[in-house]
């Protein structure tokens, strides 16, 4: 009668309950596997688990099955370390991508008279759990991701881009390596709003963020600076490369033309560049002088790039 109740009960259970002797043979099967593994208890009965299961990490699960018989302790995996020991269905074919349950597995040792001779492992479906945590996990990276990106443009952010350039800024000065920051600005930017919109000007703006981003080494960082003004920091690169890095954005977007409702618009950029500077103690230091040299940009006549040099520098702080 015990022996009944004990299968009747262990058949009713939502847990996979498999018994395995010190050989790796299969001594219990329950409902609950002979449905997810879709193997009837008389077909697995004797078998060696890695028979009725080949896809197990046979090295792993030896070595995990001995520790436990020796140790006499239980043991745990969980589907955050391995999405799944057993190949086993799961209902939920449309809400997950796994095409196998995951699971928590749960080690046993069977002591009988102070020896194990067996182990118990507890198969718990846990596929709902792993779907919503990782839903969740991915909606946290799109959270992150939308705090450190410009939702037009899709270059970082002002806040963002100003943390990676006190960053590198303060790398730079430690290992005493080359920056440059390269600031740049559309001309006549007013003007193109008033005359397309601002739904003209927004195409405008994604284009020429694509333009530049496009042109950028895989270690560069592009942000919007604010409104037509982006910014590129170029970690380990002089002023001659900065100049080059420049002069080539400068000229992509006054070859490029942007469509915009059966209009061509053409636009240019004014472009300041400068580099770390012993003077500077700070990494609004070289914003400000980048920014000096793109205003002399403008003032020069705008679709040009100019460099911050020392003159250019003393002479705007004296004036």
């Amino acid at each position: 009668m015990l022996d009944a109740l004990y299968h009747n009960i262990t058949n009713r259970l939502n847990t996979g309950i498999l018994i395995l002797d010190s050989n790796f043979n299969i001594v219990m099967w329950n409902r609950f596997l002979e449905v997810h593994a879709n193997k009837k208890d008389n077909n697995v009965i004797g078998k060696s688990i890695f028979t009725v299961f080949p896809e197990l990490p046979k090295k792993w699960f030896e070595r995990k099955l001995s520790s436990v018989i020796q140790l006499k302790n239980q043991s745990f995996c969980g589907w955050e370390q391995r999405h799944h020991l057993f190949e086993l269905s799961h209902s939920r074919p449309i809400t997950t991508d796994s095409d196998f349950m995951a699971q928590n597995c749960t080690f046993l040792p069977v002591e009988v008279e102070g020896e194990v001779e067996h182990v118990c492992l507890l198969i718990e479906d846990v596929t709902d759990i792993c779907h919503y945590q990782t839903q969740l996990n991915k909606a946290l990276e799109e959270l992150a991701l939308s705090n450190r990106i410009d939702g037009l443009t899709q270059a970082f952010n002002r806040k963002h881009w100003e943390e990676c350039l006190a960053s590198e800024f303060s790398r730079a000065r430690r290992y005493s390596y080359e920056l440059a920051l390269v600031m740049l600005d559309l001309d006549q930017f007013k003007a193109l709003n008033d005359t397309f919109g601002h739904q003209g000007g927004d195409k405008v703006l994604i284009e020429t963020a694509k333009s530049i981003n496009d042109l950028l080494r895989m270690g560069d960082m592009f942000g919007r600076y604010g409104g037509e003004e982006f910014a590129v920091i170029l970690p380990n690169t002089d002023l001659v490369g900065a100049e080059e890095v420049a002069e080539r954005i400068r000229q992509t977007i006054a070859s490029n033309t942007v469509d915009y409702q059966g209009h061509s618009i053409n636009v240019t950029v004014s472009i300041g560049v400068a580099v770390i500077d012993a003077k500077d103690t700070r990494y609004e230091d070289l914003i400000s002088n980048a920014d000096i040299a793109l205003y002399e940009a403008k003032s020069m006549g705008r679709d040009r790039v100019c460099l911050a040099t020392p003159s250019l520098t003393q002479k705007t702080v004296v004036a």
